[in-house]
């Protein structure tokens, strides 16, 4: 019988009895024709590759990451991670449609359709992730029919607004969730569910159609997801030892998988992508098998993705082969068929521009910065509620309290280990109407502008705890928004810091002294950059290291700065319209009281 591909003498990776078993792959048209112990008898193969006892297992499948949070392209992105075992990814691209809206979620598909590794995508649900902050662009119901006529749509992305979820039966969200459940009955629903939602809440979140989480964990609040019949997607900061003790020791397979999430590039680079998390569960005593299985039938049957996650008649032929089951040591990656990575003779990707519509690159419209725009004039500061003036930049507000006053201030507390803040309560000077936030031992400014030329807004802040100690850092990478947030400790490094982002249409640059210490520029849509991983993942680590250099103390100060004007991560963060008490939902002012 002619075929395409033989490979010999290997280990397989059964995923219905959730074990390897000795034997051949017969490959014809892209897809397994026979998994068993015919060989050269039997077929004649175009190819023939000799398996030599290691382990082949289906290719690697992700199905929550953002490609956005790599700051990179699909094309780069995928060369990326094809290197890394994995062959198929859901990507939610929620970041470019929050600055173009729907035109950003197809130019990031139509980026994709000759991508090596299959791109599928999730719709955005929540752009923006709610009223309190200004985007670019947004994602309605009509473009839910819309994207849906494409079949690499898949699933309905992240439903992140809970707290209307569950308060306001007429709210956006729940309008699109009644639209999905009514028309497309068996379209997937991911979910970001907070762990602080248990019991009664939990349960009204299912019933509203959400059935998955992805979020930080808890031992009890998980469990309490799983015996609900919730899908759980473990990322690599929820696999703590008493996480992982549940997941090797209980019978859940079928009720998670590992999902990377958010990766930066450098570290893609240095440690790999979803094999990653594969190499740590087996390392914290996860058996390969169990491992394996919730990176590849476990993600595929998630998202009904019939065609793959399993070596077995008629499924695609994506697959990878392994010189060490425990080190998970690639030797090659197969997609449909054909060898598309081999460790021993790897392809440098080639730069390539202009995959995005010329408007793409001009999409940061602000006007280049002063010392004076970080000046932070307070109304009500003879007491009362104190909040910032609308006319910041320099110019003084008329009713302002003269004279030096010390009023009680919020400020946003960032911590090492997480994405989330604290609000804190600090007394700062405030002179002639002025606060004097650079005198103000141990805090620093955060500061957000609008920068679609939609309404001119900015708003400000005050800020501690594991973030920079001296300099500023600006970006226009700020979840989900996307405007440029500035965070410094005098007014001159962040002008320039700021202005510097302006000048290369968005981007990363650190400050100290009045030098640029590391910039880095994203130039597409003000998220991405089109350079190759070879020269970007290296660029990516020196900002970090730039960053670590002024202070920031954090697994990832990149993930962390860029969540600081995220209004659905606790507990206070800022966006154009103010500080945001995350969990009340609302709008707070700078001041507390006199």
């Amino acid at each position: 019988m002619k075929i395409d591909l033989l490979i010999t003498n290997v280990h397989i990776f059964n995923v219905y009895m959730k074990r390897f078993i000795t034997g051949n792959i017969a490959v014809l048209d892209g897809r397994f024709l026979y998994v068993g112990a015919r060989g050269e008898e039997t077929f004649a193969a175009q190819e023939v590759v000799a398996g030599n006892g290691r382990h082949l297992i289906p290719g690697l499948i992700d199905i929550h990451l953002h490609i956005e949070s790599s700051m990179i392209t699909p094309a780069t992105f995928s060369h990326g991670i094809i290197q890394n075992g994995v062959t198929t990814v859901v990507s939610e691209p929620h970041e470019m449609a929050n600055v173009f809206g729907l035109e950003g979620v197809q130019e990031m598909i139509r980026a994709s359709e000759e991508c090596t590794a299959d791109i599928l995508y999730a719709i955005p649900s929540s752009v923006p992730a709610t009223p309190l902050e200004t985007t670019g662009g947004s994602i309605e119901i009509a473009d839910i029919d819309k994207l849906l006529q494409d079949e690499r749509v898949v699933c309905l992305g992240e439903i992140m607004n809970s707290v209307d979820v569950l308060r306001d039966p007429d709210c956006k969200t729940n309008q699109m969730l009644k639209h999905v459940r009514t028309h497309y009955p068996h379209l997937v629903i991911e979910g970001h569910t907070p762990k602080k939602l248990v019991d009664l809440e939990l349960a009204r979140f299912m019933f509203a159609g959400v059935d998955s989480d992805h979020t930080e964990q808890e031992v009890d609040s998980m469990l309490d997801r799983m015996r609900n019949g919730m899908f759980v997607e473990i990322q690599e900061k929820a696999m703590r030892p008493d996480i992982m003790r549940i997941l090797i020791e209980e019978d859940v397979a079928d009720l998670f998988c590992f999902v990377t999430d958010d990766v930066m590039a450098d570290s893609i680079v240095a440690d790999g992508h979803l094999n990653h998390l594969v190499r740590k569960a087996i390392a914290m005593g996860m058996s390969p098998e169990r491992a394996i299985y919730c990176t590849t039938y476990t993600p595929a049957q998630r998202m009904r993705l019939h065609d793959r996650g399993a070596v077995a008649p008629n499924k695609l032929a994506d697959f990878v082969l392994l010189s060490d089951l425990n080190t998970f040591q690639i030797d090659t990656v197969y997609k449909r068929g054909r060898c598309v990575y081999d460790a021993k003779r790897p392809v440098k990707q080639k730069r390539v521009e202009g995959h995005f519509p010329s408007h793409f690159y001009q999409s940061v419209k602000l006007s280049p910065l002063l010392e004076d725009d970080f000046t932070v004039v307070v109304t009500g500061a003879s007491g009362g509620d104190g909040d910032v003036a609308d006319d910041v930049a320099g110019v003084r507000a008329k009713h302002v309290s003269h004279g030096v006053h010390v009023h009680k201030c919020r400020v946003m507390e960032v911590s090492n280990g997480t994405t989330t803040t604290k609000e804190l309560h600090r007394e700062v000077e405030v002179q002639d109407g002025v606060l004097q936030w650079e005198r103000a031992e141990g805090l620093g400014l955060v500061a957000t502008f609008e920068r679609y030329g939609r309404n001119g807004n900015r708003a400000y802040g005050l800020i501690t705890g594991s973030t920079i100690k001296r300099g500023a850092i600006a970006t226009t990478y700020s979840h989900d928004n996307h405007n440029l947030l500035v965070v410094g400790h005098n007014a001159a490094d962040m002008a320039l810091a700021a202005n510097t982002v302006i000048a290369d249409q968005g981007g990363f640059c650190v400050v100290a002294d009045g030098q640029v210490l590391a910039h880095v520029p994203l130039p597409v849509g003000g998220i991405l950059s089109e350079e190759p991983l070879d020269t970007f993942g290296p660029a990516v680590k020196r900002l970090r290291e730039a960053m670590e250099s002024l202070g920031y103390e954090h697994y990832n100060p990149i993930m962390s700065i860029s969540t600081h004007s995220l209004p659905v991560s606790p507990a206070l963060k800022l966006t154009d319209l103010g500080l945001i008490d995350v969990h009340a939902g609302t709008i707070v002012p700078l001041l507390v009281e006199s």
